[in-house]
């Protein structure tokens, strides 16, 4: 015969991950050589930065953000055709999750439920500055974070 509570105790230590809540924390557009940007035959020349935080909350609520910088220029000229700039944000619920496996989950599997929201403000916001959508191409945050974590340990590896 089970014990009622042998089903509670079995539940309450199973790990949970949920996003919370997704918001904007920063958000910049310019334009800055409209109207003439429009008027130049374009040859775009991208450079995207993009970067992961997390920080810890109360309880078990992580904040992981995503931030990107796109800047866009024309090749021809080399003037600024837009510069996006995002900081774009969630919070999850991340509970008996192994120490050893946070790392990973704060680095890799909550900034890929975060990068397609990231992906289409930054769209819409380029199309509401008046050029075609803007689409980044999709991240691969393991590699990211397996790379990061290889800088890590070379740098702490006494040469």
């Amino acid at each position: 015969m089970v014990e009622p509570n042998a089903k509670n105790t079995s539940q309450k230590e199973a790990p949970v991950f949920r996003l919370q809540k997704l918001y904007l924390k920063d958000l910049s557009f310019e334009n800055p050589n409209v109207p003439d940007a429009f008027l130049a035959p374009q040859e775009p020349k991208v450079e995207v930065n993009l970067g992961v935080k997390n920080k810890k909350l109360e309880n078990d609520h992580w904040e992981v953000s995503l931030s990107v910088t796109a800047n866009v220029t024309n090749n021809k000229d080399g003037k600024s055709l837009f510069v996006i700039e995002i900081e774009h944000a969630g919070v999850f619920i991340l509970k008996n999750i192994p120490e050893e496996h946070l790392p990973a989950v704060l680095g890799v599997d909550c900034p890929t439920l975060l990068f397609p929201f990231t992906r289409q403000i930054i769209s819409q916001v380029s199309v509401d500055g008046g050029f075609m959508p803007f689409l980044m191409e999709p991240v691969n945050f393991m590699a990211l974070f397996q790379n990061a974590m290889k800088k890590k340990q070379n740098n702490s590896t006494p040469q």
